[in-house]
């Protein structure tokens, strides 16, 4: 009878662990990790740092095993179309008409856009003066076109002078280094250049970006980053999601934005430009409004990737694939948006992940209640907001007086060099009193020299793990490096702490070693009673 009882009561335990993982809203059951089909996906890299943290978190939390390779949004796109990956990730729809020449990308199957992340395309650059690191570097919208478009060769051009009053810019050549594969950060930034500036950039949107004569080009985001993070790079810019500086430990310029402001993109200042996107209503964005954003605070190059996911069953994808895509792409939308920041991306919005919660009931074998969003983890809303509300734009802060275009400049650094203070020219027009956090996420730096110092060079703070390139931007392969070559891994990030689930979790185990335990001494406690009424 007292085995019998304990087997109901841990089967009664596993139900209970089972709900705690499939009511609380953020996806995946921590439970039953052979039931999750594996499931793979290629795509951007734009969005791969992203992708990589949440994989190791649901296969450490979940035993879900999601596996994922940054191939470029292109290729990831045909490797849909053809059947043989289960999702794809990327920045830009199926395009009808490709500018390479290939084959329509036209699936066979039925698929839905999914939004994933927010994030800011960003330049991330290497740059020195009298040999110390520049980390407060400025850019308006005109000159970057001119630098990728071979049209401005160095860094003290007029141009470049003009918008870093605070830096006496030194005569050394630019290298842009672009994509050397088709990606959606190619397509998205010569999108934002044809729409804004199309007196210099008149080809239009393009995913194969045309290599500049001054210019390098290299594969993948982790190619382009390592690139010009090496020593060799110095003198180097590149077009890079700004998750990538920060794990390399370079800076990225400010772009100046409608308002008359030089803007970093953090996740607020994505956020605030992202108010002014118009969804279509497959949820692929039109971004004319972020680009002329005249909020102060906006990035003007934000934009979000997405996944796209099957709706019908077909080639390798089952119906028991499904049900983990499903908990998979739920739990990106909540849990795994409040890693998003530390990420270097921007937190989807509510209206987006309800839309998105809308496509994922589409997936077969997924869950079909949709997300709850109030017990959806997601930093962006609260429980009972509006879903027009963004809690990270209404925090927003305004940028710092010495961020607006004029003779002042910030001497704060950005991205992965935020604590490094800049070289300013002698007499130039720098500003040290940063008092202010810029949305860009300046902040005033404890004892920072006047301007037309020059303090000492901390270099990059990931230098140490930088990816192993040759002078010529080639990857070096383990063996001849001694080492393994530069792959993308997941940051390393604190857990989420303990939610409803693993509170629900906890209370079981504490029930289930009560019914174990209990039993067998209230027995005893009766033979005992009964013995003495004898």
């Amino acid at each position: 009878m007292i085995r019998r009882r304990t087997r109901l009561l841990a089967t009664a335990l596993v139900a209970l662990l089972v709900a705690a993982g499939l009511t609380s809203g953020v996806g995946p059951a921590a439970v039953a990790a052979d039931s999750w089909a594996r499931i793979s996906g290629t795509g951007s890299t734009w969005s791969q740092n992203a992708l990589d943290q949440w994989r190791t978190n649901v296969q450490n939390n979940y035993g879900m095993a999601v596996n994922y390779n940054g191939v470029g949004s292109s290729a990831g796109r045909r490797d849909f179309i053809s059947g043989t990956v289960d999702f794809a990730v990327s920045e830009i729809p199926f395009q009808a008409k490709p500018e390479d020449n290939t084959a329509p990308e036209v699936p066979t199957t039925g698929f839905a856009y999914m939004p994933i992340v927010a994030g800011g395309t960003s330049f991330m650059y290497n740059l020195k003066i009298g040999g110390k690191r520049v980390t407060n570097l400025r850019l308006s919208g005109e000159v970057i076109a001119k630098i990728f478009k071979g049209q401005i060769t160095k860094w003290n051009d007029g141009a470049i002078q003009a918008d870093n009053p605070g830096l006496a810019m030194p005569d050394k050549s630019i290298v842009p280094v672009v994509r050397s594969d088709g990606s959606g950060s190619t397509a998205q930034f010569t999108l934002w250049m044809s729409k804004q500036h199309g007196g210099v950039w008149n080809t239009g949107m393009t995913s194969q970006f045309p290599t500049p004569a001054n210019g390098k080009a290299q594969n993948g985001s982790l190619g382009v980053a390592g690139y010009v993070s090496q020593d060799y790079g110095e003198g180097a810019i590149t077009y890079v999601e700004y998750s990538y500086a920060l794990k390399s430990g370079f800076p990225v310029a400010k772009v100046l934005n409608s308002a008359g402001y030089y803007i970093e993109p953090t996740a607020s200042s994505v956020a605030v430009a992202m108010l002014q996107a118009r969804i279509n209503t497959d949820l692929t964005q039109i971004l004319d409004g972020v680009y002329n954003n005249s909020d102060p605070r906006t990035y003007p190059l934000s934009s979000y990737s997405y996944m796209i996911v099957p709706t019908e069953v077909a080639g390798i994808f089952t119906k028991d694939k499904g049900r983990t895509l499903g908990a998979f792409a739920e739990y990106v939308l909540c849990e795994g948006q409040q890693q998003a920041e530390q990420l270097g991306y921007s937190p989807l919005p509510m209206n987006l992940v309800i839309a998105g919660s809308d496509q994922i009931k589409r997936i077969p074998g997924a869950n079909t209640g949709g997300i709850d969003t109030n017990k959806c983890n997601n930093p962006t809303f609260k429980p009972g907001d509006s879903p027009s509300n963004n809690q990270l734009a209404v925090t927003a802060k305004q940028p710092a007086a010495c961020d607006k275009q004029g003779p002042d400049q910030c001497t704060t650094g950005t991205a992965g060099a935020p604590g490094t203070t800049p070289v300013t020219g002698s007499g130039a027009g720098g500003s040290s009193t940063d008092a202010a956090a810029s949305a860009g996420g300046d902040a005033a730096a404890a004892g920072t020299p006047a301007a037309g110092t020059a303090p000492a060079d901390a270099g990059p703070a990931g230098s140490a793990a930088a990816p192993l390139y040759d002078a010529n931007g080639n990857l070096i392969s383990s063996a001849a490096a001694g080492g393994a070559a530069a792959v993308s891994s997941p940051f390393t990030l604190a857990e989420g702490g303990w939610g409803a689930p693993q509170i629900l979790m906890l209370a079981a185990g504490i029930l289930l070693l009560a019914a174990i335990i209990a039993p067998p001494l209230t027995s005893r406690r009766l033979r005992r009673g009964s013995g003495k009424r004898t």
